[in-house]
């Protein structure tokens, strides 16, 4: 990726196997605004969801996305409205990329009445149908099979959609992904199998636990083609988003993209994180943090001032906070809740 004078943002396409191609794809002005605006959006909203979490209004287990924004939100902005997101546990940036709203994500995870599943599905278990969001999941994996199910849906209705499936490296090793790749592959499924490799499966590195750490070729003895992109640069996020999508679309099936990324706090708000250094966790946040990144490009390229730009975080502050405000305010749903859900009558 390489920056204009004018501040346009300019990224080669590479095929799947590495070799740069021609063709080239250009962000400009808005669009890194739109990325800043929105990375910004998940970060304060995950500082926020740590804050409550800590005061004890938020129970159970809490997955925070911060410093991995920059894959949801490049991927999401090559999407088209059709397409559907299924995810694992580390959910909520996802829900505010697909753009749901802030309140009522807030208010799920602290399990209030006007929170997405009713105050009933917490931290990893979020819906919205009319965002094509198909939820969080808790069991390792699980959404994949599920999502490549998706897949098929969209196939079967021929209404041009993709399924866009979010797991991470741990869950790469999973026995019912590679199940799920053959028969996407099989059925050429319109699916993107993207692997979020954050360097750790809870404390376990990538090293110690995977015999080929490539992760973006785990699809070739299937016939799928795979690509690994920055994932912590949003510009590369995004093209390499493109390229998926386009492969998904045309009717040539799977693909699977490994976004390289790091998160910055522990695997959930119970972990202390210790099995890794306090340098290797600065040094990613000082030269790699994914909102510095853009922000260096709006100034650097006159888009916008320091001053634009704080006007942006505090308006995103003020919407979080009043979020939190609603969780807070929004009533604990009613006890005869607990038997509604549990059965559907076909």
């Amino acid at each position: 990726m390489t920056v204009k004078e004018d501040g346009v943002a300019t990224t080669k396409r590479r095929t799947t196997r590495g070799k740069a191609a021609s063709a080239q794809v250009e962000v400009g002005k808005d669009q890194l605004l739109e990325f800043y605006r929105e990375m910004l959006t998940i970060r304060r909203f995950e500082e926020k969801a740590g804050q409550l979490y800590g005061m004890g209004l938020i129970g159970g287990f809490c997955h925070l996305y911060i410093g991995q924004e920059a894959v949801v939100v490049g991927i999401q902005a090559a999407q088209e409205p059709q397409d559907t997101v299924i995810t694992g546990y580390r959910d909520h940036g996802h829900m505010i990329a697909c753009h749901m709203d802030p309140k009522g994500v807030m208010a799920e995870l602290t399990g209030r009445e006007g929170g997405y599943s009713g105050g009933k599905g917490g931290s990893m278990h979020m819906f919205s149908r009319e965002k094509n969001f198909f939820g969080g999941h808790g069991i390792v994996g699980s959404q994949v099979s599920l999502g490549t199910g998706l897949g098929f849906a969209h196939k079967y209705n021929e209404d041009g959609g993709v399924a866009v499936v979010y797991f991470g490296d741990g869950a790469a090793n999973q026995g019912q992904v590679y199940e799920s790749f053959n028969m996407a592959a099989l059925w050429k499924l319109p699916v993107v199998y993207v692997i979020e490799n954050n360097k750790y499966g809870m404390g376990t590195s990538v090293a110690r636990a995977s015999a080929k750490p490539d992760l973006h070729e785990r699809g070739y003895a299937y016939g799928i083609p795979g690509k690994q992109a920055d994932g912590m640069n949003v510009v590369s996020a995004y093209e390499a988003a493109q390229e998926a999508l386009g492969h998904a679309r045309s009717g040539e099936g799977p693909f699977i993209l490994e976004m390289e990324t790091y998160r910055y706090r522990g695997h959930s708000m119970s972990d202390p994180a210790k099995y890794r250094s306090k340098e290797e966790v600065s040094s990613y946040r000082e030269k790699q943090d994914p909102i510095e990144q853009v922000k260096k490009m709006l100034v650097d390229g006159g888009h916008a001032s320091e001053d634009d730009l704080k006007s942006i975080d505090k308006e995103i502050r003020a919407l979080i906070n009043e979020a939190a405000e609603f969780a807070q305010e929004s009533p604990e749903p009613d006890p005869s809740e607990l038997f509604t859900d549990v059965l559907r009558e076909a």
